[in-house]
């Protein structure tokens, strides 16, 4: 029998697809900004440098240049991405519904649990003080929003009874305060992990460490003071 030409196999394209290669391209971004996080947390961001961040990820600098704009750039997305996280969190708390003071403890853990990690911890040791003007506002609109949601839980906590009648400004700053310090002393080789320190932080936050007496303590009256002729 004679032998049928049969027509070659297309030759494999080494280029992937276009969804493919966006894909990696955001992969290999979320790398970049997730090392220098970690390195800026550790080091301080004045300390780090694009070499630095190059050199971690093992590759030259002129190649972080395709993912990022400058060192600014980087740290105005590593903040932003945290506030983004937890205001996606307490969107998400918030339609779940239930009580306030269920959704403010929610949207606690929420907090603590996001400055426990490197992009969370950048908000709180490094924040927006480096950047220029404009992106210092614009970070600060987007705090701002997240200060608000807790004011609304607060206020409305104690309209439902829930919590005890307060200013909700100073609650929501002192609350926010008190979660955002655990990102400055949280160590990941620490003793507790992060859902732990979120449970005893939240405790702690809504109850208070004065012991409650179910009797009321009477205050003894200092003695009476003679006065010498």
């Amino acid at each position: 029998m004679a032998t049928r030409n049969l027509p070659k196999p297309p030759a494999a394209s080494p280029w992937k697809p276009a969804g493919a290669r966006a894909q990696q391209r955001e992969a290999k971004r979320n790398a970049v900004l997730q090392t220098a996080a970690r390195l800026f947390n550790e080091r301080g961001y004045h300390a780090t440098s694009l070499d630095d961040i190059a050199e971690q990820l093992h590759v030259s600098k002129p190649t972080l240049y395709y993912y990022v704009k400058s060192k600014d750039d980087i740290l105005l997305e590593c903040v932003r991405t945290a506030l983004g996280m937890m205001q996606q969190g307490i969107d998400e708390v918030r339609r779940a519904g239930g009580s306030a003071i269920d959704q403010l403890m929610a949207c606690m853990r929420i907090y603590s649990r996001i400055v426990t990690m490197d992009f969370g911890m950048c908000v709180i040791r490094i924040g927006e003080d480096p950047l220029p003007a404009p992106r210092r506002k614009e970070l600060r609109r987007l705090k701002a929003g997240i200060d608000g949601e807790f004011r609304r839980l607060i206020a409305d906590g104690i309209a439902e009874g829930s919590l005890a009648p307060c200013d909700p400004k100073m609650a929501a700053f002192v609350l926010a305060g008190a979660l955002s310090w655990i990102g400055r002393w949280y160590r990941p080789d620490g003793g507790l992990d992060p859902d732990a320190i979120a449970d005893q932080s939240i405790a702690l936050l809504m109850a208070g460490v004065q012991q409650r007496d179910p009797s009321p303590r009477r205050i003894p009256k200092k003695p009476a003071v003679r006065k010498s002729k």
